[in-house]
């Protein structure tokens, strides 16, 4: 069971538990450096926007920093220069010599991925700046290319039991060996967490929605944006549980469906 909740991402090459920190849906500050000393998280998503989460990430670091995978990336669309200046204030602020992972966010929408682009992520590993690369994307036809055949180290995409279409356009373009998938939005925005008209069953809680998704094979790690401790407690002793059974997985598929519409 313990082995099912850990995962070793390749090019980083850092064993993680695959529920990951998201600290910018309220969690404070306390909550944080909690989750990051006290608990089994290790994989956390962060901006220089999340300011309550800048402390504890840092001290975290400064305790061990080859425990900890800190995924990061500008939330504006930067080319060459200006992704290399980001980089460069990211290691400032966390008081690091290297990223585990820069990302573009929202690839395209708010981020370019141009031939510029590509060529400085490209150089900033070579240098050891950062270990892995990667970018968060919707478009999963888009993403299923990229996955098959891309610089890109890693895919973070929306998985949930309500939108599992990337069990058709990714997961298959996905080499474990090479790449791996950071899912989010798990709980779709909370929508899976509330009662559709016309369902009788059992409404799942968020922790369920984090078994769903990792009992997908080809997702490495699942964020988690709790709004407090408490929220984060109850996730976590739900995560332990491990993967979901037959049953389990054919009640979140039919509550996604309807959920869905």
């Amino acid at each position: 069971m313990e082995e099912a909740l850990y995962r070793t991402l390749p090019v980083i090459g850092k064993r993680v538990f695959r529920l990951g920190l998201a600290g910018n849906f309220g969690i404070d500050e306390a909550g944080i450096e909690w989750a990051l000393s006290d608990t089994e998280m290790n994989y956390v998503f962060w901006t220089p926007r999340m300011g309550r989460a800048t402390g504890p990430v840092r001290q975290a670091l400064a305790r061990d920093r080859d425990r900890y995978v800190i995924a990061t990336g500008p939330t504006i669309a930067l080319r060459g220069v200006g992704l290399r200046r980001f980089v460069d204030r990211a290691l400032t602020v966390l008081q690091t010599d290297y990223l585990d992972v820069l990302q573009m966010h929202w690839l395209g929408v708010t981020s370019r991925w141009s031939e510029s682009t590509v060529e400085e992520m490209v150089r900033l590993r070579e240098e050891g700046l950062v270990r892995a690369l990667g970018v968060s994307i919707h478009n999963r036809k888009r993403a299923g290319m990229l996955a098959a055949d891309s610089p890109l180290d890693l895919l973070m995409v929306r998985y949930n039991a309500a939108h599992p279409g990337a069990e058709h356009d990714i997961f298959p373009h996905v080499d474990p060996e090479r790449r791996s998938v950071t899912a989010y939005t798990a709980t779709r925005w909370r929508k899976l967490l509330k009662r559709p008209r016309g369902w009788d069953g059992n409404v799942p809680t968020a922790g369920e929605c984090y078994r769903f998704c990792l009992t997908e094979p080809k997702v490495s790690v699942v964020l988690t944006g709790p709004k407090d401790r408490t929220q984060l407690e109850a996730n976590l002793d739900a995560v332990r549980n491990g993967p979901m059974g037959e049953d389990e997985i054919a009640w979140m598929r039919e509550f996604g469906r309807v959920v869905h519409g």
